[in-house]
Order: C-alpha cells, then sequence, then structure tokens
C-alpha cells in the first residue's frame, strides 16, 4: 500500500535495483556525467542539478513501467520545453 505522500505523487521511493547509469552531457556547459534512471517508475519529467556548473537540467524520461529498459533520455535547459 502507498503511503499519502505517495498517492499525491511526493515521496515516491525508487526502487534502488531499477537504477541503471546513463552517461550524459550538460546542456549548458557540455560537461559529461552519470545519471541514475529509475525506468520501474514509468515516463517521467524530473530535474537536475549539472554536477559541474550547477545549472538546472530539465530530464525527460520514457519509459515503460512493465520492462525494465529506459527506452529515451532527453536533457533541456530550465527554459526549453519538452
Amino acid at each position: 500500500m502507498l503511503s499519502r505522500q505517495a498517492e499525491h505523487g511526493r515521496g515516491v521511493p525508487m526502487h534502488e535495483e531499477a537504477l541503471t547509469p546513463r552517461r550524459v552531457r550538460c546542456p549548458y556547459c557540455d560537461a559529461p556525467f552519470d545519471l541514475l534512471l529509475d525506468a520501474s517508475q514509468g515516463s517521467q519529467i524530473t530535474w537536475e542539478d549539472c554536477h559541474v556548473c550547477c545549472a538546472p537540467i530539465q530530464v525527460r524520461i520514457e519509459a515503460d513501467p512493465g520492462d525494465p529498459e529506459v527506452l529515451t533520455v532527453v536533457l533541456g535547459r530550465d527554459d526549453e520545453v519538452l
């Protein structure tokens, strides 16, 4: 059973066994870094700060919750619409 926070989209726990590293590049400074993706949550849009320049990166993940494979990862600047 989900907690009240999880029911409202906050505090949904990550499944550590489902975390998959993906090598990506910051859309601001072009620095490479590893992004940990949780495909068990299905398709989602989230934010990650660049580990080098600290800029906010919008991350769109397209995944099938029944399949542990992440299909697509798109990174964008905070002013872009993904």
